[in-house]
């Protein structure tokens, strides 16, 4: 940026207005130029914040939170508002509310349709276990009453749920409960329901 002149030299036959004449037309070439600068700026600025949304959404491929996203939706939002001609602190603003709305509505949306209900679930290997039937392979022995039941294909270690029960080969359990490599279950009455007695 060059400085403008300061001191006027007053040589021998030049007016002194012709002098301060030069000086404003100086000056306000220098103020032209300035303007012009800004106005080129403010004519960049959508490019600006389209290559920042792009790239934010293009990040967001590489990350886990899912907020880059919504970052990159409200650059390209102030984009929109940097081609339509608003100022800068507007296009700020624009670029923060839209980000921090979408950031906060996504939370809640994905709280509460996305969130992972027991009763919505399909149950997959080890969590589908309590509540299935397995046949006793190996009866109870030790001071644990360890044995080894049957259930999908697979032999797991079990104890009886209750200490005093034992288990017996060949009858049919049902898995009360996992942990770890082991199963705990109970012994499947014969009995018929009480309806049908």
């Amino acid at each position: 940026m060059t400085k403008p002149l300061r001191a006027v030299l007053l040589l021998p036959g030049k007016n002194v207005c012709d002098l301060s004449l030069k000086i404003l037309k100086y000056n306000s070439l220098r103020l032209t130029t300035s303007t012009a600068t800004v106005q080129q700026m403010d004519q960049l600025a959508w490019i600006i914040w389209l290559v920042l949304g792009v790239v934010l959404i293009i990040a967001e491929i590489f990350t886990l939170g899912f907020v880059l996203l919504w970052f990159g939706v409200g650059a390209l939002a102030a984009a929109f508002a940097a081609m339509l001609g608003a100022p800068f602190a507007l296009q700020f603003g624009v670029f923060a509310v839209v980000s921090i709305a979408l950031t906060a509505m996504s939370r809640t949306i994905f709280a509460k349709y996305l969130s992972l209900n027991d009763e919505n679930t399909v149950k997959m290997g080890v969590d589908s276990l309590p509540g299935q039937i397995g046949t006793v392979t190996l009866g109870s022995k030790g001071a644990l009453n360890e044995g080894a039941v049957k259930v999908y294909g697979s032999t797991w270690t079990a104890y009886p749920i209750d200490e005093d029960s034992s288990l017996v080969e060949g009858e049919k359990v049902e898995v009360v409960s996992v942990k770890g490599s082991s199963i705990y279950v109970r012994r499947i009455s014969n009995e018929l329901p009480e309806w049908r007695n």
